[in-house]
């Protein structure tokens, strides 16, 4: 409850997903897919199931499932295809709806100019000497035994800080980067190295300069509101970093979403399919495919989430409670977009999923 109110009260996500479902609608439009955009989330409405009902009602008859997670990871995106895939196999409807799922977009060109024009944007304006100035990616954190028994999201998170660096280089961006991990809980060991211990040892090491990105947000929430412009810039501070930036999150960022409303036409022609693989597709460790196949082969032991560490038990809303409650709903929200286009390829209606 503290945390949120330091940030004035409540999270803006759900607004800034409600913007982002408005603007990759208009950017479909554009293109001339007249499609309609449905937001579902896990934990706050609207929820999955209140999409889902509003898909039968609308008679969609192509569905395109896009997570708003650049990264694919079954703790994450795994979470809320579980919970689709529920909803499908218990209603003969949805069972026979034809349909797909873009797991991750992190190579995407789109995403990685914007994550660049972002950073380069930032060290130019937020800095007294920009090219001493560390870029800090600080990316949502899983359990280490995720990745050990399969999970590709440690590969794609390092493949994706290569492409944005990449991107910086070929601009003359020379800055040294560090990729580190934040917002672990519970007693299990999660990736590391773990932000704080990150930023403490950069700060013991000399640095002066630091521009922290947080590189698997795509919308400002707590977590960029709070644990990273207020706990981790404290940190800093006293790790004797003088000067603190922060890249904003895309939110509704054009190249972003022009992007974003790009993959959905490119995984149009793979919706019934089993797995499919498109142009874009071939630099992800994770190709589109139906949620059953996904969950079967990423998912299959259904991975439980870590339980919090000592105050579980405890009554109330204590400290440990708003943690786990947070990390939850961040693991466990899809932006559900659905798109509903009329007459587009075999003149059906099309559906597309969002986070």
């Amino acid at each position: 409850m503290e945390a949120y109110e330091s940030i004035g009260g409540g999270s803006p996500l759900r607004k800034i997903t409600d913007e982002q479902a408005e603007a990759i609608e208009a950017s479909l439009a554009a293109r001339g897919v007249d499609a309609k955009v449905y937001v579902a989330m896990r934990y706050w409405n609207p929820f999955t199931e209140e999409a889902v009902e509003q898909i039968k009602r609308d008679r969609v008859s192509k569905l395109v499932v896009l997570p708003l997670y650049p990264q694919f990871s079954i703790s994450t995106s795994g979470s809320s295809l579980r919970l689709l895939e529920d909803l499908m196999r218990n209603d003969q409807a949805l069972r026979m709806l034809p349909h797909t799922v873009i797991p991750s977009w992190y190579q995407r060109p789109g995403y990685v100019r914007a994550m660049a024009d972002l950073i380069e944007e930032d060290l130019r304006t937020k800095f007294s000497d920009p090219e001493d100035a560390r870029v800090f990616f600080s990316a949502h954190g899983v359990p280490k035994s995720y990745v050990e028994e399969g999970d590709p999201y440690k590969e794609e998170m390092e493949e994706c800080v290569s492409l944005i660096m990449q991107e910086l280089r070929g601009r003359g961006v020379q800055n040294e980067f560090t990729l580190a991990y934040q917002s672990r809980v519970g007693p299990v060991e999660w990736l590391q190295p773990y932000t704080e211990d990150a930023i403490e040892e950069l700060g013991a090491g000399g640095c002066k300069r630091l521009l922290a990105v947080p590189i698997s947000f795509v919308s400002e929430h707590i977590e960029t509101l709070e644990e990273i412009d207020m706990e981790y810039r404290e940190l800093a501070e006293e790790a004797g970093i003088a000067e603190w930036g922060r890249v904003p999150a895309l939110n509704t960022n054009a190249t972003f979403i022009d992007d974003l409303a790009t993959a959905v036409v490119e995984a149009l022609p793979f919706v019934g399919t089993v797995a499919a693989t498109s142009a874009q597709q071939s630099r992800a460790l994770v190709p589109m495919s139906d949620v059953r196949t996904l969950l079967s082969t990423y998912d299959a032991e259904d991975l439980p989430l870590p339980v919090p560490e000592q105050s579980l038990w405890d009554w109330g809303w204590n400290k440990n409670a708003e943690i786990w409650n947070g990390r939850i709903a961040m693991a466990g929200w899809v932006v559900v977009l659905l798109v509903s286009a009329a007459q587009m390829l075999t003149g059906g209606s099309v559906g597309a999923f969002l986070r």
